[in-house]
């Protein structure tokens, strides 16, 4: 069970650096023991940019140092023109590969979601293409966002949130994503699975999002947004990471009875640091209230799960 630790970021307290939101959470492990918060906000035309800043767990609720944007949307035109919001972080030998979900904006739907990449080497994140590295595909026919990569040896792995579908309801066009799996020889160039990993488990879920992938022993664990009226997260394990079963109850994380995550909680993050587990996660609004932190002493094996 996860215990709240309260608000790390402010949503509403973002002027300094943006206009509005702190989401889609993830922290980077650096090579000094340290960590690296990446967050997307919001400016005034609601354009996601990415920001980071570092955090501190030298006290028993982390800290966060001054905050600087790294990413902003791409060119007129370009896949990522509407917005760039920050998905996943990997260091690979001395360049760190910031995955992030590029928005562009549609006439017949309202958007388009792709995803692109930039690295670093020490200084500015770069873009490797004006391109997504995934795009349309027969795959993914309508969109793809959101992407959680592991490097394992020579192995990439990617989790990917993909569209399958639109279709008209009272209040507009309503998307349908789930989540699948993709490798790599280089974290660039993709190969595409075509089986789900975590697919709707009744009519009334549209949204399965943002997959966290961590890689215990025996086996892996997925947390993951999952949406009906509002945003839940949702849980799953598995022995190879293709294959899932959906243990939601075991999610071990809710919505608070009031204040900023009472409506919803979504966009998990899970990773280590000072001998606990940690889970970052946004609340009300898809970020708009803010950062949270919850802590755990330790995660469900994979024998009590599967």
């Amino acid at each position: 069970m996860w215990q709240k630790q309260g608000l790390l970021l402010d949503g509403n307290a973002v002027s300094a650096f943006s206009a509005s939101h702190a989401a889609l959470p993830f922290a980077l492990a650096l090579p000094n023991d340290s960590h690296r918060l990446f967050f997307a906000s919001r400016d005034a035309q609601s354009r996601s940019h990415v920001f980071a800043a570092d955090l501190d767990f030298s006290t028993p609720m982390p800290t966060l140092g001054p905050v600087t944007e790294i990413l902003s949307p791409g060119p007129l035109g370009a896949f990522d023109d509407s917005g760039a919001m920050i998905s996943w972080a990997i260091n690979s030998g001395n360049d760190c590969y910031l995955y992030y979900t590029g928005w562009a904006l549609g006439k017949t739907v309202p958007f388009y979601n792709f995803i692109g990449l930039a690295t670093s080497s020490g200084g500015e994140f770069t873009r490797v293409s004006t391109a997504p590295i995934l795009g349309r595909s027969i795959t993914d026919p309508y969109l793809n966002n959101s992407p959680c990569v592991l490097k394992e040896g020579n192995l990439w792995r990617m989790w990917y949130v993909s569209g399958q579908r639109w279709e008209e309801s009272a209040s507009g066009p309503k998307h349908y994503y789930h989540i699948r799996y993709a490798e790599s020889a280089d974290g660039i160039h993709w190969k595409r699975t075509t089986r789900p990993c975590i697919d709707f488990s009744n009519d009334d879920e549209y949204a399965i999002a943002r997959p966290c992938v961590v890689a215990i022993k025996g086996g892996y664990l997925m947390w993951y947004s999952v949406r009906g009226i509002a945003y839940k997260i949702g849980f799953a394990a598995s022995h190879d990471g293709i294959s899932w079963k959906r243990i939601d109850d075991k999610a071990g994380i809710a919505t608070g009875p009031t204040g900023w995550d009472s409506q919803m909680i979504a966009y998990a993050h899970v990773f280590a640091a000072k001998g606990k587990w940690w889970m970052l996660y946004n609340g009300n609004d898809y970020g708009k209230t803010g950062i949270g932190i919850a802590s755990t002493e330790r995660l469900p094996s994979i024998s009590e799960l599967l």
